[in-house]
């Protein structure tokens, strides 16, 4: 009876060994994500893990935290000592404020040859946010720069798209002669446009030192800022409600119906109003044009991404990194390029989605990276009186003198 037993376990483990079953439970990682289930970056993730779990035996708790909650549960859940092995974010909310939780990726990427088909430039910002190691990989990459309507530019006669604000001026009278409003935005976006036009004149570790030490009179370049928006107004090249208009109201009306020509604003916004646009519409984008003397060029815009991180403590590096590996490269990676009408992170996806075509060469010849506003939101208590003033130069209300004194007098 022994022996009989003996030879059916023999059989059953020979069977199984054709039949490639495993006995040994695969690991256990533990993935929160900032979308939400329903969006589209989370239903390619769902696929792309799945995939992975296939192929590894391993079985990934993803979980779908949505922007609110992984922003206000991730770090007290690492705190208290919960296991999450890989999570997702924004680069520099991963990076600074969530720095003390990450792994050093820098072996792990090594050893995959990773960086072959990553975007250098993306690579190298992850750095910078890391404190010079690369702690974050990116995935879906973004830039924030001037969005605008080719059919507007076209009827108005613009060839050619303007690279400085002389061009920009006389493109703008063009587009008002045609019938257009030249510049719109909201009040969600209103100050990237003075962040960016002030560090244009003096580079963003300039704006911070106006922002952080209350050199707002002192420094003659945010006259000069402040006298450009001005001057847009009074010839009338902004919308009548420039900035303040609640987002996304100028965003979805405006510029999405086909009355406003350009738009600053990132990469997401094609798809954040192509159920308003359309398949017809002709996206284009331009790099923030330069000043006169200014420090920085067609080079310098806010660009980053979403990036994974691994929790320091994890038990599980290896195979939470071959989950990155799975979303950012080949199949995955294009997949979610094309359903969230993003800019793929492998670049060997050479083809991106033709809403985001004219991105494409504003995006390589990118270099110098601004924080968010190129640093005009930096102080928490001047933003809002930033904000307020510029509403009100922007809409006549307020000389670019009144608006700088303004600023001197509320940093005192």
């Amino acid at each position: 009876m022994k022996k009989r037993m003996f030879c059916l376990v023999l059989a059953l483990i020979v069977l199984l060994s054709i039949t490639g079953a495993v006995f040994a439970e695969g690991k256990t990682i533990v993935y929160w994500s900032m979308w939400s289930a329903s969006e589209p970056q989370a239903i390619v993730i769902s696929e792309a893990v799945k995939s992975y779990e296939a192929a590894s035996g391993n079985k990934v708790d993803l979980q779908f935290k949505g922007r609110t909650g992984i922003r206000e549960g991730l770090q007290p859940a690492l705190d208290a000592g919960t296991v999450i092995d890989l999570f997702d974010e924004d680069i520099d909310r991963v990076n600074v404020t969530w720095g003390d939780y990450l792994m050093d990726l820098e072996d792990l990427a090594k050893a995959s040859d990773y960086e072959k088909t990553a975007i250098p430039g993306l690579i190298a910002a992850c750095r910078e946010a890391g404190g010079g190691r690369l702690k974050s990989i990116p995935y879906q990459p973004n830039i924030f720069e001037v969005f605008y309507n080719q059919d507007i530019f076209k009827e108005a006669g613009i060839d050619t798209v303007p690279t400085t604000w002389e061009e920009f001026l006389a493109d703008s009278e063009k587009i008002k002669a045609a019938g257009y409003i030249p510049f719109t935005t909201d009040d969600a976006y209103v100050l990237t446009n003075f962040g960016y036009h002030l560090a244009r004149y003096i580079g963003q570790d300039g704006v911070l030192d106006v922002v952080n030490n209350g050199k707002w009179a002192e420094t003659p370049e945010v006259l000069k800022a402040a006298q450009d928006y001005e001057t847009l107004y009074k010839n009338g090249y902004l919308s009548p409600t420039f900035g303040i208009a609640a987002w996304p109201t100028n965003q979805n009306g405006e510029f999405a119906l086909g009355d406003a020509a350009m738009y600053l604003n990132g990469s997401w916004l094609p798809n954040e109003v192509k159920g308003i646009t359309g398949p017809d519409f002709l996206w284009g984008c331009f790099a923030y044009p330069t000043v006169p003397g200014g420090k920085d060029g067609l080079e310098a815009a806010n660009y980053g991404a979403q990036v994974f991180a691994i929790n320091k403590n994890s038990q599980v590096a290896e195979e939470a990194f071959e989950i990155i590996k799975t979303i950012t490269k080949g199949e995955f990676d294009k997949k979610l390029s094309v359903e969230s009408v993003g800019i793929p992170a492998d670049t060997t996806n050479t083809e991106w989605p033709a809403m985001l075509a004219s991105v494409k060469e504003v995006m390589a010849k990118l270099t110098t990276r601004y924080q968010w506003s190129a640093g005009i939101e930096n102080n928490p208590n001047m933003t809002p009186i930033i904000k307020e003033n510029f509403q009100k130069l922007c809409t006549g209300k307020e000389t670019a003198q009144e608006f700088v004194d303004a600023l001197e007098a509320a940093s005192k």
